[in-house]
Parts: C-alpha cells; sequence; structure tokens
C-alpha cells in the first residue's frame, strides 16, 4: 500500500507521539463510560489543558503557545480518530470557537477568556442553530435588546456541541431584528448568568459520549462588555470563520477514513470464510482497493486545504469543497467498510459499528452537503 502523504515535520510527528500517549492514557479507558453517561469529564479538559492539546492559536501574553500552524490541529483529529475518542469536544473549542474570541475580542475579554481556554478550565460552545433555524443563518429568533449598558438576550438554541460543559457559549442573537443579515450580533453568555439554563442532554444516533444540548435564554442581562466584535456585524464574522471550520471537519473525516481502512483490512486478513480469508477473495480486494484509493485522494486533498488555511488562502467554495465530499465519502467508506464485516459489523463491539453511527452528523453539521454544493454553485457565477 502506498505510504500516506504527509505535510507533517519532525516537530509534528513528536507532538502526535504526545496526544497518542494522552488519547491511550487519559480517554481510552474512560471513554465506554463516558458514552454511557452522555457526556466526558471535565477533569479531561484539565489534563488536555495541561498536556498542551487545547487552543494553539492563542499568544503566549494570554498563557497560550501561539502556534498558527493547523497541523497540529488535525494531528488531534486523526489521533482521536485512531483512539475513537469521539466524546471529548477539543475540536469545536480549538478549531472553531477560540479563534472568534481571539480575533474579536477586547483586550479586557483575552485576559478574562483565553488563559481558560488554554487550561480547560474554561469549555467553550457556539449557539447558532435553532429549533425553527438551522443552515439559515439569516432565520434565528434569537434577540438581544438594547438596554443601554447591557443586552436583554431571549431565545432557544438547540444541537449545541458542548452544550452541558460549557463555560462560554458565543451566542448568535439578532440586535436589529429590522436588519436582516446586518442585525445579527456575537454575545458570550457566562455561566451562572441569571435566566441561563440548560434543557436536556440530547440522546443521539452516534457521538454519544460527546455532550450536546438545548440552551434556553430567559430575559438574560449580558453586559456590553460580552459584545463580541461590533454591533451588526455577527453574520460577517460567522462567514469568516466559517471555512476553517469546515476544513476542520474535513480533517475529522480524512482521519475516520483511514482509520475504518486500517480497521477493514485488519478485519479481512483474519476473518475466514469458506476455508480461507475473505480478503483473499476477489470482490473483497476490489472493494479494499477502491476504499484505499479514495482514502489516498482526500488525504491529498485536505493536506492542500491545511497548507491553504496555514498561509491564508483558503476561500469559502474551497471549504466546502472540502468539506461536503469528505464527509460524503466517510459515509461511503464506513458503509462499506461494516459490510465487509458481515454481521459482526453491526454489533457495538466491534469499532466499525461504532464508527458508523458516529460518521452520520459529519454531513450534516457545519453546514449540510445541500448548502456546501450551494456555494460552491453560486461562487462559480451560477
Amino acid at each position: 500500500m502506498p505510504e500516506r502523504p504527509s505535510i507533517y515535520e519532525t516537530e509534528h510527528e513528536d507532538f502526535r507521539k504526545t496526544v497518542r500517549a494522552f488519547m491511550e492514557r487519559e480517554v481510552m479507558p474512560h471513554h465506554e463510560q463516558w458514552e454511557k453517561d452522555g457526556v466526558v469529564s471535565r477533569e479531561v479538559w484539565r489534563k488536555a489543558g495541561e498536556a498542551g492539546l487545547l487552543s494553539f492559536e492563542v499568544p503566549e501574553e494570554y498563557d497560550g503557545p501561539g502556534i498558527k500552524d493547523f497541523r497540529y490541529n488535525a494531528i488531534i483529529a486523526e489521533e482521536s480518530a485512531r483512539a475513537g475518542a469521539s466524546g471529548p469536544g477539543f475540536a469545536v473549542h480549538t478549531d472553531i470557537i477560540v479563534p472568534y474570541l481571539i480575533t474579536l475580542g477586547t483586550e479586557e475579554q483575552k485576559q478574562r477568556w483565553l488563559p481558560g481556554t488554554v487550561s480547560g478550565d474554561l469549555i467553550t460552545a457556539i449557539a447558532m442553530t435553532e429549533p425553527g433555524a438551522g443552515s439559515d443563518l439569516q432565520g434565528i429568533r434569537t434577540t438581544a435588546i438594547d438596554k443601554g449598558d447591557h443586552y436583554v438576550l431571549n431565545g432557544t438554541k438547540t444541537f449545541i456541541s458542548n452544550g452541558i460543559l460549557s463555560d462560554l457559549v458565543i451566542v448568535v442573537a439578532r440586535t436589529d431584528p429590522e436588519a436582516g443579515a446586518h442585525g445579527i450580533s456575537l454575545l458570550v453568555v457566562e455561566e451562572g448568568m441569571e435566566g441561563f439554563t440548560r434543557g436536556r442532554n440530547l440522546e443521539k444516533l452516534g457521538l454519544k459520549a460527546q455532550d450536546t444540548a438545548e440552551l434556553s435564554f430567559e430575559d438574560v442581562v449580558v453586559p456590553k462588555a460580552n459584545l463580541l466584535g461590533e454591533e451588526g456585524h455577527g453574520f460577517v464574522y460567522l462567514m469568516q470563520n466559517l471555512p476553517q471550520e469546515r476544513v476542520s471537519i474535513a480533517c475529522i473525516a480524512v482521519a475516520a477514513i483511514e482509520h475504518v481502512l486500517e480497521l477493514t483490512i485488519d478485519y479481512t486478513k483474519t476473518r475466514e470464510a469458506f476455508g480461507k480469508p475473505i480478503g483473499k477473495f476477489q470482490n473483497t480486494r476490489f472493494e479494499v482497493a477502491e476504499m484505499a484509493t479514495e482514502a489516498y485522494i482526500a488525504r491529498v486533498f485536505v493536506n492542500h486545504c491545511i497548507e491553504l488555511l496555514n498561509a491564508g488562502e483558503v476561500d469559502t467554495a474551497l471549504a466546502s469543497m472540502a468539506k461536503w465530499w469528505t464527509t460524503e465519502l466517510q459515509k461511503k467508506i464506513v458503509d462499506q467498510g461494516l459490510q465487509l464485516h458481515g454481521g459482526y459489523g453491526y454489533m457495538l463491539e466491534y469499532p466499525i459499528a461504532k464508527a458508523y453511527a458516529d460518521t452520520r452528523i459529519q454531513t450534516i453539521y457545519g453546514g449540510t452537503t445541500e448548502i456546501q454544493k450551494e456555494i460552491i454553485g453560486r461562487s462559480l457565477g451560477l
């Protein structure tokens, strides 16, 4: 099998060893219990902070490593997939939410929040989706009424990753109901604010150890000091940050594809039927050959996206291409892998079954496949 194309240098592979050791020591022994609980422990977040696995981009003056190199983020995705560690929401925190705080935060906000995001003492979430508004961000109904030195926030959000554990929630709200996309702002709601409540920890098809919650805001007083960026610019900020979020999801997809490929190859070498390993049958070889080829293509594509992201050159259309194509491929390959496992593939004691359940959300969150194709189509002038 061709060697997997790599964009990593010695320091990245050294970091990989640290991440792999952390997963084996602090995550894998506990993950089964977390799946039953529907949430990971807060302690694993603090230990991840101690190990230097969170918030790479945070500058040194805020206790961060100050590393703006998405290859480190990709290694977290790869080693999480290898460990079957779908519970800890580290990627949501590091890849998606913390960049908002870094790029939009005032000096006071950065001093107040960023050190905790590095140490794991402050877990973050972003609340965009509502019961009646998912991919259509302009359809949100959560409102934040200006009351002088504060806003009064009212609304409901759902499907919020890190929703149960989060200490800081970036809430997408309407500060001007008449201004359309120009009336959307980002407010940071903190744990303990009166009127901020968490609903049930949602029971999902997969990602069972990752807490996903409903959040409610009833007359929550949010100080003006918690406005992130400028009022009315929230929609623009979301559009600016979505490309990195979508490349992050593509990294998760490719890591999962490679993991499923390894599981399938190992299984077909050892499982026997009609007196020989099933990998010796031509149909199996052809299936796995196709899976390996597509995994290689996906890796080359995502490596290219990571390099462009590091150079500040990933545009919205390319990120959408990466997001939809890799996640749809992930669905296809995990389905092929499960089929080759036969009946055992349907048993949850086999990692392929968990991978199958965890995969299905990938084409939905971060913008559905259909939304990604719409973005690409518009970029082509259609």
